[in-house]
Parts: structure tokens; sequence; C-alpha cells
């Protein structure tokens, strides 16, 4: 296996230093949630956020897009949206009609031919065009008229919900779930970061304003590519990678949890492990590395029982507590 060169790594984790910090220019407090978005950057992942209105969910988005030099679209799902709205349609160009013709069928890309996707709001829509997406977020193209089409690379899908006891939310599907490497939640801030956060947003500021314009481009497309290119060098001991399988394993019978997560969780948790660890400037994942990583990669992949939730645990309390049951190994 290739290895990473101490140059390249260097260089890696400045870049993200650099990303970092100009999210950090917009975005006030999150910096878990501003970290777990670039990991799942690196890894070549999308991510879904979740939070009640008003936490910022939009402005860590669109301070990413800003912050890179990479197309940007966003989608408002909404109840009456339809599936070509997102993916692209063909349209009868009669105009093109030659003798006896109706004309050429004229392809018409949508929003999602971009590399960095905003599918903001992504529960309000029905489950029809929220599985537009599917073939979009596991397999890069999209299939228009019998043609399948590749999307740019690099592609990340930024997703943003409100709780599902939100009103007027449909729940994802357990397969398009599947698709996003890590959930992100996002709470409430702290009572000095809201205070912050008031000071940035309201001083010779209109309310319909984002705190933006100190966001500067710091990465190209080629530099990301390159980021997620080296995190697939990063080494993982087949240690590292037993203790990530034996956490997933640990769920499918915890105590708590109707569902466990799938050998796709356990994909994604290493996934997400190789790229924290080369946010941190290493070219090999630790047991840490694979815990910190398992809430965000797995909470989404498990179902709370019904006897739970009467009790008042959450998926996050339970999943916990299946981690840490698991011993970790020592290298």
């Amino acid at each position: 296996m290739q290895a990473i060169q101490p140059e390249e790594l260097t260089r890696a984790a400045q870049w993200l230093q650099t990303l970092r910090a100009e999210v950090g220019q917009a975005v006030v407090g999150q910096l878990e949630a501003v970290d777990q978005t670039l990991v799942a950057l690196v890894a070549s992942g999308h991510v879904l956020i979740e939070g009640v209105p008003g936490l910022g969910k939009t402005l860590l988005a669109r301070a990413l897009a800003q912050a890179m030099t990479l197309r940007y679209s966003r989608v408002q799902f909404t109840p009456d949206l339809m599936p070509s709205d997102v993916t692209g349609h063909a349209v009868l160009d009669i105009a093109s009609r030659g003798d006896g013709s109706l004309g050429t069928l004229r392809v018409h890309q949508g929003p999602v031919f971009t590399n960095l996707l905003l599918a903001d709001e992504i529960n309000r829509a029905p489950a029809k065009t929220q599985s537009a997406l599917l073939e979009v977020m596991q397999e890069y193209q999209v299939t228009l008229e019998g043609k399948a089409m590749a999307l740019p690379r690099p592609f990340m899908v930024m997703a943003t919900q409100n709780p599902i006891e939100t009103e007027g939310t449909y729940p994802l599907p357990e397969a398009q779930l599947d698709r996003f490497l890590l959930k992100i939640d996002i709470g409430f801030p702290s009572h000095s970061e809201e205070n912050a956060i008031v000071q940035l947003t309201t001083r010779q500021r209109a309310g319909n304003q984002f705190p933006l314009e100190a966001v500067r481009p710091c990465l190209d497309e080629a530099q990301v590519l390159e980021l997620q290119r080296l995190a697939c060098l990063v080494q993982a001991d087949e240690r590292v990678i037993d203790y990530a399988v034996r956490i997933a394993r640990a769920t499918r019978d915890w105590p708590g949890l109707s569902s466990g997560a799938g050998p796709r969780g356990t994909m994604a948790l290493v996934r997400a492990a190789r790229a924290a660890a080369l946010m941190a400037g290493r070219d090999f994942i630790t047991p840490d590395d694979v815990a910190r990583q398992a809430l965000p990669a797995l909470r989404h992949r498990v179902m709370i029982s019904p006897d739970a939730q009467l009790e008042g645990l959450s998926v996050d309390t339970l999943l916990r507590a299946a981690r840490d049951s698991v011993e970790a190994p020592r290298l």
C-alpha cells in the first residue's frame, strides 16, 4: 500500500486547519459540527445535519461552500417538490424538428450537477422526492431518459433536517439515511456563544444578511481531491478495524435498540476515522479515532425500541453504552 509522505501529511493538515478557521469566521461555536462536516468532506461522504430551526445548519453549509472554490447548489425541499426538480428532466425541443419529426429530446440538468449540494430541510419533501437522491449519493450519477450521466467530482451532499417531531416533516427512508456517512446533531449554543452570535449577526447588519463576508476561499477542486486521496492512504491496523467491527456488531443485540448498524455502518466508521486521523496530522488511525466517530457514523443507522423511548432513553445514550462495552485494543 502506498504510504503518505511527511510533506503531504503536513500540507494536508495545514489546508484543513485553514479551512476550519475560515468556516469559523461565520459559524460561532458548533466546533464539533464543523469538524465532523470536514471529516465527511475528506472521507468523500455525505452529511446529514439535524437541529431545530435557527441553530445555523444552513449557515454552516453556506460557509463551507464559500470557503472552497467549488460549484454550489441549493435545493429547498418542500412538500410539492418533484424528483425532476432535483435531478433534471428532458424536454421536447420542437425548434429542432426536421421533416416529419416531432423534434429532439434535450436534457436539462438539475441542481445535483454541482460539487456541493445543500438539500435544505430534506425531510419536508415526501419520500418519492427524497429517494431521488439515492442513485446520486451512492453511484455519483443521474439516469435521465435511460442515459447515465456522471456527476462532477468532488461531490458532496449536505442535507439539513428538522427533528421528526416538527410539524410538516416526513421521516427519511432507511435506505436514504444509510447513504449519509455521518449524522450531526446540532444543539443549542452556550451562553457565551449565543452572546457572540447575536453580536455578530445584528451589528450593522440587516436581518436577512448572513455573516459570510469574512469567509475567503482557501481550497480549490484539486486540493479537495488530493485530501480525499490521502485519506484513503491512511493506515488502519487490523486490530483497529476489528474494534470498529465489534462496536457495530454490539449495536445489533444491544438492549433498547430494535435494529443495529449493518456492514455499511462499519465501513463508514472506518472511513470517518481515517479522515479524522488525517485532520489530526497522522497517517494511521487509533482506537480513539474510531470511538470518537462512532456516534456520528452510527446514530442514524440504528433504531430505538418503543420500550426504550418510554423510558426516556435516547439513541446517543444507548450507542455510547454499546461503544463503551467494547474493549479497545492496545497498540
